[in-house]
């Protein structure tokens, strides 16, 4: 059995679903199911890891806006429920494995391009300190004899079931039905990676860290960067209609170029990347076609979102 917080978020659907296709047993977690599933509730974590083997920790305050407006909020939970939970697992005669989730955040305006696992930790921002914060605790889980492995995700994109601001589906929403796009420093440039790779790439991590494997920190990425000007281009070579643009500054928390290097995760895991953006925004875009007349968000909303990363 393994413990998947944050089961309900794009990236936990994703996992698990994999993890159910390879034959695994999962107990999912997610404060979306159930209040009482929070992470900050010790009684209801020491509860879920009872027979469990193992822990993906994918919960989180996870947008870098959301951290920076509530740094409190995304200390408790990045932070001080991970440390709650590592107690929980340190107290158990038999100790579950960890995997915890952290982002390609951690290593702020890197250098130099592509970036390797290794570059310094350089966090800009409020969401980026608590997942610098959250590797430390699980560095120092393995002290106390936990397996404690870190995944770095990086843009992870793909479904139509995510939030409505984030660059990729908000480009996508107006490549499907029209508008315009905001671009919040069009040369930013980031390593955008499919959710159908993570979702494998986690699942694969996770057959290794059950097998035992102490690894080193591991990104999924495709090693190809895409500027916020060129994603603009897919977006109005895809949509049916004529898409207007919108040019203004970068939010001053952001980071604005990443791109990783993939080799790692393909000689440790045997993985890497099989969608590339433009393949990948296209087949969202045609999503939000499909499914248009369900959609919550109003035009208006759509056509005027202020996209970073």
């Amino acid at each position: 059995m393994i413990l998947v917080t944050g089961s309900d978020g794009l990236i936990g659907r994703a996992l698990t679903a994999q993890l159910d296709a390879r034959g695994f047993q999962v107990r999912p977690f997610d404060i979306a199911r159930s209040p009482l599933e929070d992470t900050r509730n010790p009684a209801a974590v020491d509860a879920a890891l009872d027979g469990v083997e193992g822990v993906v920790h994918l919960a989180a305050v996870s947008r870098v806006v959301w951290a920076q407006r509530d740094p409190g909020l995304a200390q408790a939970v990045n932070v001080e429920a991970l440390r709650s939970l590592m107690g929980a697992i340190a107290d158990r005669k038999q100790r579950p494995w960890i995997v915890f989730a952290s982002s390609r955040e951690v290593y702020g305006e890197p250098g130099q391009l592509p970036v390797t696992e290794d570059a310094p930790l350089a966090p800009l921002n409020a969401y980026a300190r608590t997942k610098v914060a959250g590797e430390t605790l699980a560095n120092e889980a393995r002290k106390w004899g936990i397996l404690a492995n870190i995944v770095r995700f990086s843009n992870v994109y793909g479904c139509t079931n995510d939030h409505a601001d984030r660059v990729v589906p908000a480009f996508a929403q107006v490549g499907a039905r029209g508008g315009t796009l905001r671009l919040e420093g069009p040369e930013n440039m980031f390593d955008f990676t499919h959710i159908d790779d993570v979702g494998r790439g986690l699942a694969m991590h996770v057959e290794a860290t059950g097998a035992g494997e102490a690894l080193p920190p591991i990104h999924f990425v495709t090693g190809h960067g895409t500027t916020l000007h060129q994603l603009a281009g897919i977006a109005a070579r895809t949509s049916v209609r004529p898409l207007d643009l919108e040019i203004a500054p970068s939010r001053n928390y952001d980071v604005g170029r990443f791109v990783g290097d993939p080799v790692r995760a393909r000689e440790l895991l045997g993985w890497e990347a099989a969608i590339g953006i433009e393949r990948g925004f296209k087949m969202l875009t045609e999503a939000f076609r499909n499914c248009a007349p369900a959609l919550a968000v109003a035009d208006a909303d759509i056509s005027r979102v202020a996209l970073g990363a």
